[in-house]
């Protein structure tokens, strides 16, 4: 039985995009994003956008289709990744789905929680009593509210902690309640192939810093500058890279000093990135060389 879809997980700079091409190459596919910071369109250098000339040669999805101002959320791209998914299955096309935003991955293989939409308003009273009290404050009233979802928090996880009472506001029930009501997997009933990129971790930090630095001279420092202006409290703003540059554009740090402490951010990020993969992808294949010989190898066992 042939596949419907390859999914490629992976942590920052492990090599997913280069895979992904040269399989979609071999299979005949369509790659669909599932990072989600290459989603804003003002970020393309920083997130490590596939180019222009990899788009144009094989059909990719989902990538640099929203504002930086947009607040895209999980939801969202469980929609976008279903519309990509059909297209791709019109055109006789596999789709291989490739980032390393585990949560997109979660939304493709287990489904969401059918957790009602918050509006504007409901986030923005949440946001003003935030400030008002403070985070400390905050989650104790919070607690005191939601025990049940503040159990699997901290105080320090503000965007969170605000998610979990803008939906208790809005709903009048838990976030921990609506998480626990299954969703629809987008590759519901589909042959899907799972795999994890995982190089050895001085190879992975290596690859980090020479990126970086790469983005800073390729372009990186002027997308920042473009999102000087953005709020700090959307998405788009937490891409790595982002504050650190800033902080050298309003002269608070030298350009070194700010390229050192992104490398190490993104260090920081990708040991939570697999951290969140050896939990909840225990069962993918783990692929530590990633030569498309031993991928196709691995697609075809999964095909049997």
């Amino acid at each position: 039985m042939s596949l419907d879809a390859v999914l490629i997980a992976g942590p920052t700079a492990s090599g997913k995009s280069v895979l992904a091409m040269a399989l979609a190459d071999h299979l005949g596919g369509t790659i669909i994003n599932a990072d989600s910071m290459q989603v804003y369109a003002e970020l393309s250098v920083l997130t490590a956008r596939p180019s222009a000339a990899d788009e144009m040669r094989i059909p990719h999805r989902l990538y640099g289709h929203v504002k930086a101002s947009d607040r895209y959320s999980v939801g969202r791209y469980q929609e976008d990744a279903a519309a990509a998914l059909a297209q791709a299955r019109s055109e006789k096309r596999v789709a291989i789905f490739t980032g390393g935003t585990g949560l997109y991955f979660d939304a493709l293989t287990n489904g969401l929680s059918p957790i009602p939409t918050v509006s504007a308003e409901v986030r923005e009273g949440v946001k003003r009593r935030f400030e008002t009290l403070g985070r400390e404050a905050f989650f104790e009233e919070f607690a005191a509210r939601d025990p049940a979802t503040a159990a699997k928090l901290r105080a320090s996880d503000t965007q969170r902690i605000q998610r979990g009472a803008a939906v208790l506001e809005a709903t009048g029930r838990p976030l921990a309640e609506w998480q626990a009501i299954s969703g629809t997997a987008v590759l519901a009933g589909l042959r899907v192939a799972r795999l994890i990129l995982a190089p050895a971790r001085e190879v992975l930090f290596e690859r980090i810093d020479r990126r970086f630095e790469a983005m800073v001279a390729g372009g990186g420092l002027e997308e920042a500058r473009l999102l000087l202006g953005l709020d700090p409290h959307l998405p788009a703003a937490r891409a790595l890279g982002i504050a650190q540059l800033q902080e050298y554009l309003h002269g608070r740090a030298t350009l070194e000093n700010a390229i050192a402490e992104a490398q190490m951010i993104t260090r920081r990020y990708v040991k939570r990135q697999m951290t969140w993969f050896r939990n909840r992808m225990k069962e993918w294949i783990w692929i530590e060389d990633p030569r498309l010989s031993n991928i196709i190898t691995s697609i075809e066992y999964e095909s049997i």
